[in-house]
């Protein structure tokens, strides 16, 4: 098992110029009318482009207000108007876009989903959301996805020139199994499309990024929607970008914004080499298991 790990790092290090690249995290201001949340996030991904950008991720429910009451009125077959134009940008951008998320309409169901497209346009993941947002902290805040949407049931892996890539949306960084299949899957980035709010924002949202990049020694990426002070919902904000230190390397404030990262992989193999827990681990004595 050590020798295997020694082995994904060395080549890793060899990766040569294919080993970094520049993301970016587009922090949206959504808005009520879909047409402009499209119109507005295409071009900041043209931007974003601009600016050398190989990987841009939208934020969580980018193309609508994230609120329960709305996502009926809001959702869309996929591929549909939203999905199209996510798959143009991308085309048009040469990049891969990881579209944020969308509530999708499927069978008679609802799903808070997340596409992904290629610098073809053609669409190379689709996550809808594992763990349906139910909390309810009296006096702070109550909120029940599953009163309209259902869950999704597996997992989501993209393959990129750079790395593989594991998608979860918002609530699934709090499951640390999902990140540890994907780090044993090959994933050295994690990209959760989110919205925390101003209760569970400012308790556990850089927290969590940084939990799972250190345990699983992988990037971790959140794009979160602008904060919107007006709005049902409203938004932490802070997109993140954490390196497999467990160092922010890229924040974003409150206001929309985007923010950029240059991802090295070679500082990712390196800490594998010097810190091996992944090669350490007791799987005599326990281990996570996918049963998909």
């Amino acid at each position: 098992m050590h020798r295997s790990a020694s082995c994904a790092a060395r080549m890793l290090l060899t990766r040569g110029a294919m080993a970094n690249f520049r993301l970016a995290l587009i922090q949206l201001k959504v808005q009520s009318i879909k047409s402009e949340n499209l119109q507005r996030a295409c071009g900041l991904v043209r931007e974003a482009t601009a600016k050398g950008a190989k990987v841009v991720v939208l934020p969580e429910c980018f193309n609508s207000p994230y609120s329960v009451k709305r996502f009926r009125e809001y959702a869309e077959e996929i591929p549909g108007e939203s999905t199209q134009k996510l798959s143009e940008v991308a085309k048009e951008c040469g990049i891969f876009l990881v579209g944020g998320s969308i509530p999708e309409q499927a069978c008679g169901k609802f799903y808070n989903t997340c596409t992904v497209f290629g610098p073809d346009g053609a669409m190379v993941a689709k996550h809808r959301k594992i763990h349906l947002f139910d909390i309810n902290i009296p006096e702070k805040i109550r909120f029940q996805e599953s009163e309209i949407l259902s869950p999704g049931d597996s997992f989501s892996i993209f393959d990129t020139p750079y790395c593989k890539v594991g998608l979860g949306i918002c609530y699934d960084i709090r499951f640390a199994e999902l990140a540890q299949i994907y780090c044993q899957r090959g994933c050295q980035l994690l990209v959760y499309p989110g919205a925390f709010n101003l209760t569970t924002g400012p308790a556990h949202w850089e927290l969590l990024q940084r939990g799972r990049a250190v345990d699983n020694q992988v990037y971790v990426v959140t794009a979160s929607p602008a904060r919107d002070a007006e709005a049902s919902y409203v938004a932490w904000g802070h997109s993140t970008v954490v390196n497999p230190w467990g160092e922010v390397i890229a924040k974003a404030g409150t206001e929309e914004t985007v923010i950029y990262a240059d991802i090295d992989l070679k500082k990712l193999a390196e800490i594998r080499q010097q810190l091996p827990i992944l090669a350490q681990k007791r799987s005599d004595l326990y281990c996570v298991e996918a049963k998909k």
